[in-house]
């Protein structure tokens, strides 16, 4: 690690959105020696396990084998990780999970987040932990705010503003995605694509994902001026900031 005070939490509706959507982001903090972690909602156990259930398990053993395969990504992408265990098809807002939101915002003190975006009218639990996600970054602010055990925070465990900003969904056109924020994450995705291969209940995301981050890779030589340099096989993340930038310099 270095002496950087700079650390990343992504709120992950389950088990392998983080991977799909933001591995690179991920892996690319982790290799410039900043904290990352992975607050994982649920383990997706029930409406994005579909070949486990086909193979006759059960739930227990499912939502076991989701947080191993969660796990060992988490850490080949150089993250931590932990489960709020919430359920999923629905993921249900509720005070209490907003509470320990609060909790791990205030231990973890993000500079960054990173989480879903609020509409996906393909899966109801995405929406659900961006608005989560956002309410608790505002409620970890206040100080006359209690943690959920009820006890109320000192001064230095309250939060600051960080940014927020949506990783891309899966089908982009029907979220409202327009990215503001594209990410070189060519150094960092051997990291992410092997995250990927740890999630096998999954198998069918691995290319798509790859396909995905060459044509963002694309796209951000297009943008980025013609004197940086970028390699021919430039890979990418798509990203949208939710709240304005605040700089001194426009650039």
């Amino acid at each position: 690690m270095t002496d950087t005070a700079d650390t990343l939490l992504v709120v992950s509706a389950h088990a392998g959105d983080f991977v799909w959507r933001a591995g690179g982001a991920i892996a690319a903090a982790a290799m410039r020696g900043e904290r990352a972690v992975v607050a994982c909602l649920s383990y997706g156990e029930r409406g994005e396990s579909a070949s486990q259930w086909l193979q006759g398990k059960g739930l227990d053993e499912i939502k076991a084998l989701r947080r191993d395969e969660a796990e060992a990504a988490a850490s080949a992408l150089g993250a931590e990780i932990e489960f709020l265990d919430l359920g999923d098809y629905p993921l249900i807002e509720s005070r209490e999970a907003i509470a320990r939101l609060v909790d791990l915002y205030r231990r973890v003190q993000p500079t960054i987040v990173l989480t879903h975006t609020l509409r996906d009218p393909y899966n109801g639990d995405h929406p659900a932990a961006a608005r989560m996600a956002l309410e608790a970054r505002v409620l970890a602010q206040a100080i006359g705010v209690a943690n959920s055990d009820g006890s109320f925070p000192a001064q230095d465990e309250i939060i600051g503003a960080p940014p927020v900003f949506f990783f891309e969904p899966h089908q982009p056109e029907q979220c409202d995605f327009t990215p503001d924020v594209l990410l070189d994450i060519t150094d960092a995705f051997p990291r992410k694509q092997a995250a990927m291969e740890c999630l096998p209940a999954q198998k069918h995301m691995w290319s798509y994902y790859t396909d995905l981050a060459v044509r963002r890779g694309v796209q951000l030589k297009r943008n980025a001026g013609p004197n940086l340099g970028l390699p021919h096989d430039t890979m990418g993340e798509a990203y949208m900031r939710y709240f304005p930038q605040v700089t001194g310099r426009l650039s």
